[in-house]
């Protein structure tokens, strides 16, 4: 940070990210020199065959080129290691440095080139152990030039070549009139969101491009090209900054003060509804599970799943029930059978139809709850993390609700969608017909989640004694209304650290700001940052081992804009005047959404590292929104998210069992425990 400046445009790589692939390369290149040295003077450059004296020419040649590159890899390495991130100043000649290792792929190129013709022409008669040298020479050559190749692809940005000509002098920024900075921070973002709509497109092109999908592509990428627009990260910075932000987490987690404990739900004054809810999240998460089909059933049962399968991929039952949409039905009834205990003839309709703002769900007829269950998938398809993806606000209308109702777009076109299958088709009528006294139960996991409780606030009005289990539910997800009115009926579960909880756009603006703050007021080099990083997220450690910021210093010192000389706005950007002082909250550019209903945070208890044999016990308590406000970094913010994970969480609750898993716990923020 800022990003490298070759050849007039900017790269997706900083000057101090050569550490690593620049050591690498000095490491084979100095091998290959050894190995090419041993060969040269085992024969005392004397070669007894056809082409020998080309040999000869040829080895020399190679040591001296392969010396020179050597030795400017030495200064590609000790000049990307000297500086911070924040201070580039130390690394002025990288750039010369990268032109002169460049320049040398020419006579290596040649070289290999030669050694090829050498091999095929000349090399009758020599040793194989010569011939070999050659061929081994001439194959890491262009090894090393393709990964370069592809290298340079994985670092191209786009974009790079944007610099306005007011941008070029050092205060041009600071002086432009307030209308000529406006527009071109809106070319910058038009021209970026372009570049994302492209992407987006190339890695969707088996989807069919209808006006959904185009919908979604074009909300996506203004989404995704603004979140990093106004700061010159790229990404080993990002990369650092979550190393740092990790620690600095775990520091403040180990000194905070227990706070208030409190023994009941916010909405209740009952000490045993806790135990209640758990019990009845462990039986409802079952069929949010089963709802995801035969992959997840294949993944929680590796070895006995694809027997008990085998025989109802085959079958034909489709007279017996409602099959709608989707390949492999069988294996995905099958599936759902084995995971729920449930008869065929407990479910009124099943469908697996897929497409952006179109999940799968099933109805079922719960008798041991007495209830009517419809469970929705969470995202298993490309369609589906477009449909998550799509995290604009868009208006809901609900009757009884006081304030202003908006939520996720996305998941709420996904819940209107089962909303109308479910109301216009006569689905939920079919299943109160079969059993008028059963309660209306929704549930679902991760996107599910989040669609069951839009589609729940959606049925509230016609049923008023529906239940909703989410189990971790998209943190942005509804509005403040909204999800104070849903704590009358849904009821949330996270597991942990879960990173999904905590995903809102204004929880990542604020996560950017930490990043940028970290990464700021560090004082070390970025490839220590990243190398104790990788040792601290492996074997852990106390986080007062890694000091990471700099004693007695203020981000109004700052003397160097945070986007670099020659990126777009940047004393204008919200950003970096957010960084200002810490008595200057950010302004919020975004909507703010949250998580629905009352909220059970299950957390692990003992030990923050613990090995992959030792027992495992949970605890549960009630807690609000304000503890999902910030993204916690932590190995388990992905595996606290799997729902066969969360399932034997619940399952170790209620059975009061604990299960020999490999976790690392956490001690958790604030909480209300039973």
């Amino acid at each position: 940070m800022p990003a490298m400046v070759v050849l007039g445009r900017r790269w997706r790589i900083a000057s101090d990210d050569l550490v690593f692939p620049g050591a690498f390369e000095l490491f084979i290149r100095a091998l290959w020199w050894i190995g090419t040295l041993i060969l040269y003077t085992n024969h005392k450059g004397r070669f007894d065959c056809q082409g020998g004296a080309v040999l000869h020419n040829y080895l020399v040649v190679l040591l001296v080129l392969l010396a020179i590159i050597i030795l400017t890899l030495c200064g590609i390495v000790y000049i990307s290691a000297q500086g911070t991130i924040m201070n580039p100043g130390p690394r002025r000649s990288m750039p010369a440095l990268v032109y002169l290792r460049a320049a040398l792929y020419i006579p290596e190129v040649v070289w290999a080139s030669l050694g090829a013709i050498w091999v095929s022409d000349s090399s009758t008669g020599c040793k194989p152990a010569e011939v070999g040298a050659v061929i081994g020479a001439v194959f890491t050559s262009w090894v090393i030039l393709l990964s370069m190749v592809v290298g340079v692809l994985i670092v191209f940005d786009p974009l790079g070549s944007q610099k306005p000509a007011a941008l070029e002098h050092h205060s041009g920024l600071r002086n432009m009139e307030s209308s000529e900075s406006s527009q071109l921070f809106y070319r910058a973002r038009t021209l970026a969101a372009r570049v994302w709509e492209s992407r987006l497109r190339l890695l969707c092109f088996c989807l069919p491009q209808d006006d959904n999908h185009r919908a979604a592509f074009s909300s996506i990428s203004q989404l995704v090209s603004g979140f990093f627009l106004d700061t010159d990260l790229v990404p080993s910075d990002i990369a650092a900054g979550l190393a740092l932000l990790h620690q600095e987490q775990d520091k403040m987690e180990h000194c905070r003060d227990p706070d208030e404990v409190l023994i009941h739900s916010p909405s209740s004054p009952i000490r045993e509804d806790l135990e209640v809810e758990l019990e009845k999240s462990a039986h409802f998460l079952q069929f949010a599970v089963a709802a995801y089909g035969w992959p997840l059933y294949i993944y929680s049962n590796p070895l006995t799943g694809p027997c008990k399968l085998s025989g109802g991929c085959c079958g034909n039952r489709h007279a017996e029930y409602d099959l709608v949409g989707g390949d492999t039905l069988g294996c995905h009834f099958t599936s759902i059978l084995q995971s729920t205990g449930l008869q065929y003839r407990d479910f009124i309709h099943i469908s697996f139809h897929n497409q952006i703002y179109e999940i799968p769900f099933f109805v079922a007829l719960d008798h041991k709850r007495e209830a009517v269950l419809v469970a929705v998938r969470g995202t298993l398809s490309l369609k589906d993390v477009l449909t998550d993806l799509s995290a604009e606000c868009e208006n809901v209308t609900v009757e009884g609700v006081s304030g202003t109702c908006y939520a996720h777009k996305g998941i709420s076109q996904a819940a209107s969608y089962i909303y109308k299958k479910l109301v216009n088709d006569g689905i939920l009528s079919q299943a109160f017909n079969i059993a008028p006294e059963y309660k209306l139960v929704i549930t679902g996991h991760s996107l599910g989640a989040g669609t069951a409780s839009l589609l729940a606030v959606l049925l509230r009005g016609t049923h008023p004694t529906l239940e909703c289990y989410a189990f971790s539910p998209p943190g942005g997800l509804l509005s403040k209304a909204l999800a104070d009115y849903s704590k009358q009926f849904i009821v949330s579960v996270v597991l942990g650290k879960d990173l999904v909880p905590r995903l809102s756009i204004p929880n990542m603006e604020d996560l950017k700001r930490r990043i940028l703050k970290m990464v700021s007021n560090c004082s070390k080099p970025k490839y220590k940052i990243l190398m104790r990083g990788c040792w601290y997220e492996v074997f852990g450690g106390t986080p007062d081992d890694f000091p990471t910021e700099m004693e007695n210093r203020r981000e109004e010192s700052l003397n160097q804009p945070l986007l670099g000389e020659e990126s777009l706005l940047v004393q204008r950007s919200s950003t970096y005047q957010s960084l200002s002082s810490d008595d200057s909250p950010t302004l919020p550019t975004h909507l703010p959404l949250y998580l629905p209903g009352r909220i059970i945070h299950v957390t692990e208890e003992g030990p923050t590292r613990r090995h992959c044999f030792s027992q495992v016990r949970y605890r549960a308590e009630w807690s609000s929104e304000a503890a999902f406000r910030n993204v916690l970094i932590s190995p388990r913010m992905i595996a606290d998210h799997m729902p066969d994970v969360v399932l034997r969480a619940l399952r170790s609750l209620t059975s009061d069992r604990p299960f020999a898993l490999c976790h690392s716990s956490m001690s958790n923020s604030h909480l209300n425990v039973i």
